[in-house]
């Protein structure tokens, strides 16, 4: 359980030896609906208001204003580059080994950076490569390819030695998956960190506890909840957000639902990564290191697991290495 956090120190330690802020600002938006430049903005406060781990992903599009925004708060002399931790993303269609390299080198071309903090795999669901990310048949649907995450994980090895990321996760794994990394022969370099959905309505309790077993840090994305957009989120889960229990939790500290929902992440040593494009809520995402909740809190809010994803990404649930099918 963690107390001793504050706005300035709120690191966590992993398994490799370096630190990750608990606290992230996440970057996805819809490239078709979010103006241009709002990505850029957006992390340059988020950077002001204190954050220092910025979350982001060759396939948001946005790569290119995330790096500039980085690049503008070195170059004021807001931050050095040693504060920031930035996580990159691998994209399924990048899973071939020959492919790793090139494209992480082709985000820090974007980016504009020496190298990332941090570098996973996005899913462990391999796609045919190509100039598309979301390749499909002439019927529409997906075209997938035949990887063996090993040998994935090997090229991302090799990066690391050549200096391009100083750490290396995965996102959306299970455990099965991450089996199959953690005994893979001649591990040179273990998964620091999992990138999943998490948040009190889906606490993740089973993968968590097997995450901590492996020092693995568990990274919740969707940590308030997501869009209520029906194309890719299952909308039978009520909103996080409106829930009585988060909301009385919160009157009583003079908070807000979403500040209680990402400190009850944080304090369990959940590293959150709350997406916004709106200045008054990146500021106020932050603002959760002046009040901690108590463990009968803890515990209450433990209970609202409903164990519903609102992320279910079926649209690849026939894919071999489709996650979601196990328990955890």
């Amino acid at each position: 359980m963690r107390m001793d956090l504050t706005a300035e120190s709120h690191s966590i330690l992993l398994s490799d030896g370096n630190k990750m802020p608990l606290i992230g600002l996440g970057t996805y938006g819809d490239p078709r609906t979010t103006p241009k430049g709002t990505a850029c903005e957006s992390v340059k406060v988020a950077i002001e208001a204190g954050y220092r781990h910025i979350d982001g992903a060759l396939v948001y599009f946005n790569e290119h204003e995330v790096g500039q925004a980085i690049r503008e708060k070195i170059a004021d002399g807001t931050v050095k580059r040693e504060d920031i931790f930035y996580c990159g993303k691998l994209w399924n269609t990048f899973h071939r080994p020959e492919l790793v390299r090139p494209t992480l080198e082709r985000t820090l071309k974007t980016l504009q950076l020496e190298f990332v903090d941090l570098y996973i795999v996005e899913m462990p669901t391999a796609f045919r490569p190509g100039d598309t990310f979301y390749p499909k048949d002439e019927n529409g649907k997906y075209i997938y390819d035949e990887t063996d995450l090993c040998a994935t994980w090997e090229a991302l090895e090799a990066c690391k030695d050549a200096g391009l990321t100083k750490s290396l996760g995965v996102s959306n794994f299970n455990k099965r998956q991450l089996e199959l990394i953690l005994n893979k022969p001649g591990l040179k370099h273990k998964p620091v960190s999992n990138q999943v959905e998490c948040h009190p309505y889906f606490t993740q309790p089973k993968l968590l506890e097997y995450c901590r077993q492996n020092d693995i840090v568990i990274v919740g994305y969707s940590p308030i909840g997501t869009s209520r957009d029906a194309s890719w989120v299952n909308l039978t889960c009520p909103p996080l957000l409106e829930d009585e229990l988060l909301a009385s939790i919160a009157k009583k500290y003079n908070k807000s639902t979403a500040q209680v929902a990402l400190r009850f992440n944080v304090q369990r040593g959940v590293v959150v990564i709350p997406k916004s494009f709106s200045p008054h809520r990146i500021k106020e995402n932050f603002q959760i290191f002046d009040f901690s909740l108590s463990e009968a809190e803890m515990k209450a809010i433990e209970g609202l697991n409903k164990n519903i994803r609102f992320v279910e990404l079926l649209m690849w649930a026939d894919h071999p290495e489709y996650p979601f099918h196990d328990d955890y």
